[in-house]
């Protein structure tokens, strides 16, 4: 599908939908619990009903009781011996730990661009956790044979967070306490997410600075009443797109959030955006932007939003943290730099840093490498366009953010 966004004003309300961070978490945490978990405020976009899929194939029972709320009786007893994780890569590193539970083989498959994205970092330390591990060479299909026993790990951080979240959900339920030893770890605020949810479901972990992490075994999950908060990840652009065109306000979002993509509000304050918060809700207000520098070393996912907002900012802006975009839905820096290049906007890529020269944004045809979030950055930009742009394959947003459209010209000026 191609989609063309127009120049225009934006004003109005709108509420993003559901982390799907949070969801998935919330998910694996429910297969896990004992007894009947509702979920609230659950928006079902692919990623989540990726994750949805793989927790009935593990044994959950799902029962959906109005549009955005679902029941989950939860049991781990294994239906098949493949498990479906679409193209999310949280769903494959977090649920491939909780796979190693179960005492028969289970291969995790998936699809798209994930068939392409390391695995690597799993092998050795299931391997050493007394999981049996066939790997596709640090690539899917990866098959796995538990149960997965405690004992002291080391887990390389650098690449990802998603499989030392997997590790910390499934962990509590092994016979024995586990100490992780951390290298670099990276996207710490997720991290939190996955503590905080595991407590809401009455599992502790602990931690050392993020370099050591002890989780006691034989813990139970206990079945919990959950609604998921809003998704910072997508506020994030929608903010964005107010800040260059407009006025947007949104509700179910709060600064006291521990996602990530929180720390676009800090980035729009130095673009001399205007911010102002409720507890519930965030404004963002167009004012001149000027160019910022920002290290999105720990919330690499706004890199998209921040280059929309770079791109129309006066001067240059520095944004921190390019290695963390090398294994995404697309190797996202480059993505950027080409489709940024096709609307008259300077990218330069040097070392870790992204060089963005804000300017005139021309209408071009574009292409979305079939990434959620670069589709969404194009059609932020265009709001600043000189007619319109295009972006080729724009269906990927369903990805995360599947009425982004709808919700983009929903806060249109008539």
């Amino acid at each position: 599908m191609d989609t063309s966004v127009p120049r225009g004003r934006l004003s109005g309300v709108a509420t993003p939908p559901c982390s799907k961070s949070y969801a998935q978490r919330a998910l694996a945490a429910a297969l896990l619990a004992d007894g009947e978990t509702v979920l609230r405020n659950l928006d079902f976009c692919d990623d989540t009903l990726s994750a949805i899929r793989v927790i009935e194939t593990l044994g959950a029972k799902v029962e959906r009781l109005d549009e955005r709320t679902v029941k989950i009786t939860g049991g781990l007893s294994p239906q098949s011996d493949t498990l479906n994780v679409g193209e999310s890569g949280l769903a494959t590193r977090m649920f491939t730990p909780i796979a190693s539970l179960c005492d028969t083989p289970i291969t995790i498959q998936g699809e798209g661009t994930l068939l392409h994205r390391p695995m690597h970092m799993m092998i050795e330390p299931l391997r050493r956790l007394g999981v049996d591990v066939r790997d596709g060479g640090g690539r899917l299909p990866v098959e796995v044979c538990g149960p997965i026993k405690g004992g002291e790990i080391e887990v390389d951080g650098s690449v990802s967070s998603q499989f030392l979240t997997g590790l910390l959900m499934a962990l509590p339920l092994a016979e024995e306490d586990t100490t992780i030893a951390v290298e670099n770890a990276v996207s710490k605020p997720y991290l939190d997410m996955t503590i905080d949810m595991a407590s809401k479901f009455g599992v502790k972990i602990s931690h050392n600075d993020y370099n050591e992490f002890y989780v006691e075994g034989g813990q139970k999950y206990e079945a919990a009443d959950i609604t998921i908060e809003g998704d910072w990840s997508a506020a994030a652009m929608l903010l964005v797109a107010g800040a260059i065109a407009g006025k947007v306000s949104l509700n179910n979002i709060s600064l006291l959030s521990k996602q990530a993509d929180v720390a676009i509000c800090d980035a729009l304050v130095r673009a001399g955006a205007l911010v102002t918060s409720e507890p519930n809700a965030i404004t963002a207000e167009h004012r001149d932007l000027v160019a910022f520098e920002f290290d999105a070393t720990q919330c690499p996912d706004l890199f998209p939003a921040l280059a929309a907002l770079a791109a129309a900012a006066d001067g240059e802006s520095v944004i921190y943290g390019v290695h963390r975009l090398e294994h995404k839905e697309s190797n996202r820096a480059e993505s950027i730099a080409e489709e940024y290049a096709k609307l008259g906007i300077e990218v330069r890529l040097e070392e870790d840093a992204m060089y963005i020269r804000g300017g005139d944004i021309h209408s071009a045809t574009t292409e979305s490498h079939h990434d959620h979030r670069i589709a969404m950055s194009l059609a932020v930009s265009a709001l600043r366009s000189d007619g319109e742009i295009t972006i080729r394959n724009a269906e990927c947003v369903a990805k995360s953010y599947p009425d982004f459209f709808e919700a983009l010209h929903s806060l249109r000026e008539e």
